[in-house]
């Protein structure tokens, strides 16, 4: 939420302008309502000469939403942090479905609100279900509630979303209606300009007809552009300067966009496919942030979507590639769960998969660095779990034969070279994991070398950086095992600065923790 500008904002920034009340099962919709509903800007006209509850001029923003359901403790009463939101919101949302009517907590929720704040508006929206299934008993006891129907058989989610808003305005409902409507036809007029009006003059509501849905096919062209857009080059550009929390709500108001589409089954597969993309992005960056089950929920989502296209299509080498990516991706966080048998399942198909596009086009660099990555995973595995069934040098050897073809072929490209220091270090740890500690050493100090030469191109770039730290902190730990404590020392100093430097840019990076941590842990050791 974007902090007030307004002098109203700061005295009442301790209210909430509503309480979102609903079930475990309704989440994902009070999610969704939660951000629209914070976003969404009233129009001037009405917010004119408009006071609030608190009696200040309303800001057209309608303000903070309270949504808590995950952090409830197991007890049979409410927590002091959801009494207390409760009793400092203007009005009560409640998500009407079968599983609201049989949940207690949103029944005392209603039950709490409506003691405190009698006079105070409640809303409910019925998602799923018909109203008598749905209703919580607790909505009849009092004031009969606005209602809202965002089923598509009811309002539908546009106008339902206008009926909660202009009930939590305290703002007519024509107004708003006829905002949206404006807005929509200025938005068709805006691209079309005079060429529409001269249509319209010359050949009726027909021609018209037919305009519209010209452009409303062209402004979804635009659209999917502009999700391309973040997901490639902005997406590249914001991981450069660290900075996860911008992505989040990049990733959001891409996954936004396809909600709004309606139903998925009618998309086109192109479509599908960048959205189970979007979810790849949002759920790297949540296992970024430590939250590997909210990481796999989005990655299996994706791997479901994928799968089922890819049979649609078997021989279409961009839906082999999609469902690549959601093979690796569920497969990297069963890794991180140190499951390594779904960890293999998943790697293993991926290698097919990756197999199948280098069948394809054995001349597509891109295709090799996914058979590079493939083998890097298994190699990784062989590593982890110290399998004796397999030569992690010959698995760690194959990954980097790829990944230099494809850093010959990219010698521009600093992707392509990180990617290649990655599997100088894991030729390191190969050795390492034999025994040859020396021969570990000089594949460790080669990723170091390549990536200091990076960084002096690219100083600013925090991938670099983040690869630069973690290639440092691997080569003092190997300088310390063998006994050369003063390189150790100073190279490990070197990736402290580093790791600071990092963590400041994203305090909320987990894995950038994890980083300093061992660093620290290694600069004190050295220092016995």
């Amino acid at each position: 939420m974007e902090s007030g500008s307004s002098a109203h904002d700061e005295i009442f920034a301790d209210r909430f302008r509503a309480f979102v009340s609903y079930s475990h099962a309704d989440a994902k919709v009070a999610r969704r309502l939660h951000r629209k509903i914070e976003n969404y800007r009233l129009p001037a006209r009405i917010t004119d000469g408009l006071e609030t509850a608190g009696g200040g001029l309303a800001s057209r923003r309608l303000g903070k939403i309270f949504r808590d359901r995950e952090d409830l403790p197991a007890a049979q009463d409410l927590s002091e942090a959801v009494k207390d939101a409760l009793s400092r919101s203007e009005a009560l949302i409640v998500l009407c479905s079968p599983d609201a009517q049989a949940s207690p907590w949103v029944a005392q929720e209603i039950s709490l609100f409506r003691s405190l704040h009698p006079e105070r508006p409640v809303l409910a929206a019925l998602v799923r279900g018909e109203p008598e299934e749905a209703f919580p008993a607790a909505l009849s006891e009092g004031a009969e509630p606005l209602a809202a129907d965002l089923r598509k058989e009811g309002d539908g989610w546009r106008l339902g979303f206008l009926k909660i808003v202009a009930g939590i305005a305290g703002v007519p409902l024509d107004a708003l209606v006829q905002r949206d409507a404006t807005r929509r036809i200025r938005r068709v007029m805006a691209v079309t300009g005079g060429a529409l009006i001269a249509l319209l003059a010359m050949i009726g509501m027909t021609v018209f007809a037919l305009q519209s849905r010209n452009e409303a096919q062209h402004q979804q062209a635009e659209a999917e552009g502009l999700v391309e857009y973040m997901l490639t080059d902005l997406r590249t550009e914001l991981k450069g300067v660290g900075r996860l929390d911008v992505m989040t709500k990049v990733n959001e108001r891409a996954m936004d966009y396809y909600e709004d589409q309606g139903d998925l089954s009618e998309m086109p597969a192109e479509s599908l496919e960048r959205r189970a993309r979007i979810l790849h992005a949002m759920g790297e960056d949540d296992e970024k942030r430590g939250g590997l089950h909210r990481a796999l929920e989005k990655f299996s989502e994706a791997h479901r979507v994928t799968e089922a296209l890819l049979q649609r299509d078997p021989e279409n080498p961009d839906r082999v590639f999609g469902h690549a990516q959601s093979e690796y991706w569920v497969g990297y966080i069963a890794y991180l769960l140190k499951d390594w048998g779904t960890t293999e399942i998943h790697w293993q198909q991926y290698k097919l998969l990756a197999d199948q596009l280098i069948k394809k086009d054995s001349a597509n660099l891109g295709w090799l660095r996914e058979a590079g990555y493939a083998d890097g995973n298994l190699c990784t595995l062989a590593l982890q779990r110290e399998d004796k069934r397999t030569n992690p040098i010959e698995t760690c050897m194959s990954a980097l034969k790829s990944i230099e073809q494809v850093s010959e072929g990219y010698s521009n490209d600093t992707q392509s070279q990180i990617d290649l220091a990655n599997r100088f270090a894991f030729m390191g740890d190969a050795f390492g994991a034999i025994g040859q500690s020396t021969k570990a050493t000089v594949w460790y100090r080669r990723q170091d070398d390549l990536l200091s030469k990076v960084l002096k191109q690219e100083p600013k770039n925090m991938t670099v950086l983040d690869a630069l730290t973690r290639s440092k902190m691997t080569l003092s730990e190997a300088l310390e095992k063998n006994g050369q404590f003063k390189e150790a020392q100073n190279l490990n100093r070197q990736a402290l600065s580093l790791a600071y430097q990092i963590v400041s840019k994203d305090p909320d990076n987990k894995r950038w923790d994890i980083w300093l941590s061992r660093i620290k842990e290694l600069e004190n050791k050295l220092h016995k």
